[in-house]
């Protein structure tokens, strides 16, 4: 496409349908140089080269594709040839994007109501959602469930399942007689079942299904079985209350949004995600309010002290503080001193006698459940 030979093109207005065929040359116009589009009827269009721009992404592969400016809603079609290739060569600004400040403010609104969306999908609406689903999943369906959580956590903690969970026999013996003094006459909605990990961490926690872990680490630190059978009421009252399941399908919920934002984000790391979700198990405030009122109360009605559930709590605070890291989650929430003092207000014994949960011998048999 030299000076004085046109190459023929399609035309399209951006106002009508219509195509136009055309035919295109160069020409220097008061001393610009510029792209003559020449219809059939009608005056010559003149495009400055230096303001043309190629169209790309289309649907069709009929040739280059321009337009007149950055808004420019004219489209020129040259075919594929020596017209493209001068097309490239003598045109500085083909692939130029040049943003507006309008459109950057336009941009970062965009971009703004994308975050909101998203913030609101994970703050209001999946939490929302999850409490509904979690109660219509059938029990059978939330057990199993929770055992592929487990599987997920223990290779989270680097471990097998089935080498990771403690049965020594009289340990397990000692493990059932205190949860059965917990649970007592209390409805729970599954086949409840308690074990006991080979991990120091100061933990437990529950999954879906009536699956409660307490951790080597925690038995370690606890003074007396009261203290555990403390937080093991706490543990119950979050199955009970299906925090687990709520927790689980919200966190899946919020990786799986995630995913669809930033790219892929399931398989492995989706597993390693709910694993490391469920042994924080960082719930709400009112769901850790609830799952205390409910140790409270099973405490009280198998005639134990809750003061030891507050004792366990105060030593966790002295030795890690209201902040803790994730090797002590139990201290990682917040206000250990007030759930102490609530734990206090709700002690039914008082100073007065009680038959322990565990004998001594059956105390230090859950401490070596592990062996």
């Amino acid at each position: 496409m030299e000076v004085n030979e046109p190459a023929r093109g399609k035309y399209f207005d951006g106002v009508s349908a219509r195509q136009h065929q055309v035919a295109v040359h160069r020409d220097h116009q008061h001393g610009t140089e510029v792209l003559v589009i020449r219809r059939d009827s009608g005056a010559d269009i003149l495009w400055p080269v230096s303001e043309l721009r190629e169209v790309t992404d289309q649907a069709r592969d009929e040739g280059i594709v321009l337009t007149q400016g950055q808004d420019g809603i004219a489209r020129l079609i040259l075919p594929h040839g020596p017209a493209e290739h001068i097309i490239r060569v003598i045109s500085p600004n083909l692939g130029k994007v040049s943003v507006s400040g309008s459109k950057m403010r336009q941009l970062f609104l965009w971009a703004g109501g994308a975050v909101a969306s998203v913030l609101i999908i994970m703050v209001v609406i999946l939490p929302s959602l999850a409490n509904q689903l979690a109660t219509m999943i059938p029990p059978e369906r939330e057990a199993a469930l929770g055992r592929t959580a487990l599987s997920q956590i223990s290779t989270f903690l680097g471990g097998d399942l089935e080498e990771m969970t403690c049965d020594r026999p009289a340990g397990i013996r000692a493990l059932r007689k205190m949860t059965a003094r917990i649970v007592g006459e209390a409805e729970v909605p599954y086949d409840l079942k308690v074990a006991v990990f080979d991990h120091d961490m100061i933990n437990a926690f529950a999954v879906p299904g009536g699956q409660v872990v307490l951790f080597r680490g925690l038995i370690d630190a606890a003074q007396s079985p009261e203290e555990v059978a403390g937080v093991l009421g706490h543990e119950v009252g979050h199955v009970v209350h299906r925090d687990p399941t709520r927790l689980m399908l919200r966190s899946a919920g919020s990786v799986g949004i995630l995913g669809m934002v930033f790219g892929d984000f399931a398989g492995g790391a989706l597993a390693l995600v709910l694993a490391e979700q469920m042994i924080s198990a960082k719930y709400s405030q009112q769901a850790e309010t609830g799952a205390d009122v409910f140790a409270h109360k099973r405490l009280a009605a198998a005639g134990l002290p809750a003061d030891s559930f507050a004792q366990f709590f105060l030593t966790l605070r002295e030795e890690h503080g209201d902040t803790a890291g994730f090797m002590s989650h139990l201290a990682s929430h917040p206000d250990l001193q007030g759930r102490a003092d609530a734990a206090r207000a709700a002690d039914a014994i008082g100073d007065g006698p009680f038959t322990p949960v565990l004998t001594p011998s059956e105390w230090r048999a859950l401490q070596q459940v592990c062996g």
